[in-house]
């Protein structure tokens, strides 16, 4: 039987086999029927599916409790695809994103960038309040993982980029595999089996690295928006391991916040103790 690692690199492999070869034919005639071309998306599909139920069973057999931790940031921010309102939070399981949150900071003297049906296509970070904002430790624990040298790009908060990032982005960024969905990204050992991520990291921002204590509250690195992202914000998830691959989510609360709703504005004073 395939382990989830070899059955995630299996699932890779057959969509990047359909699509070059979907490429190839374009130019040459292939030596097979039409119909077999698509052989490689039909089995990637009921494989990516059967992935899916296997976690969403794993989760269901063994519950994990609530962790309670610090807010990762400080100030005021509202929540986007947040785990109080659907699980899993992001429409997956896959990469231990089941009770994971995004949260953008809310300026009132900088307001973010409304959405844009047409122009302007993009945006510079800069237009963001979120972006190089300082990312908290939630609690006491070791850096297992750091990295930041993936470029922030610019947004994608207009209906053709998101479009772009949907169909095209996106598609390419999960074939090549988590840290490129992650972005910069950084991964804390919280102890007893739980392990905190931040996902998105500004480039070049990281104060710690692998192998480092931290204490709750320490600043780790600044919001970027790197890897999948439509604006600078912070991808935040409690998981059980420290591989992206084979990580299932752990549930949150943060202490004096609570878990946040989707559009739900809260101050975060930063780390605060149980």
């Amino acid at each position: 039987m395939l382990s989830r690692t070899s059955a995630l690199l299996l699932h890779r492999a057959l969509w990047l086999l359909f699509i070059v070869q979907a490429l190839a034919s374009v130019a040459v005639e292939p030596p097979y029927p039409y119909w077999a071309g698509w052989l490689p998306a039909i089995a990637a599909g009921g494989l990516g599916l059967a992935l899916s139920v296997t976690a969403r069973r794993a989760i269901a057999a063994e519950p994990r409790e609530t962790v309670a931790v610090g807010p990762p940031v400080a100030g005021r921010w509202s929540a986007l695809n947040s785990p109080a309102d659907r699980t899993p939070s992001h429409g997956t399981h896959q990469y231990g994103q089941t009770y994971a949150i995004d949260i953008v900071e809310e300026d009132e003297k900088r307001p973010r960038p409304a959405f844009a049906w047409l122009w302007p296509l993009v945006r510079g970070n800069r237009h963001f309040p979120a972006f190089d904002a300082p990312l908290l430790a939630v609690a006491d624990a070791t850096v297992v993982h750091a990295e930041d040298g993936q470029r922030d790009h610019l947004s994608r908060n207009s209906l053709p980029a998101l479009v772009y990032l949907m169909l095209i982005e996106s598609s390419v960024r999960a074939l090549a595999g988590p840290r490129r969905v992650t972005g910069n990204h950084l991964v804390l050992d919280l102890g007893d089996g739980t392990y905190a991520m931040y996902a998105h990291l500004r480039r070049g921002s990281l104060a710690v690295r692998a192998g480092d204590r931290v204490v709750a509250g320490q600043e780790l690195a600044r919001c970027g928006n790197s890897g999948n992202s439509t604006e600078p914000h912070v991808h935040f998830q409690l998981m059980d391991g420290p591989d992206l691959a084979t990580a299932r989510g752990v549930p949150f609360t943060w202490h004096g916040v609570g878990v946040p709703a989707n559009g739900e504005t809260f101050t975060a004073p930063g780390y605060a103790a149980a």
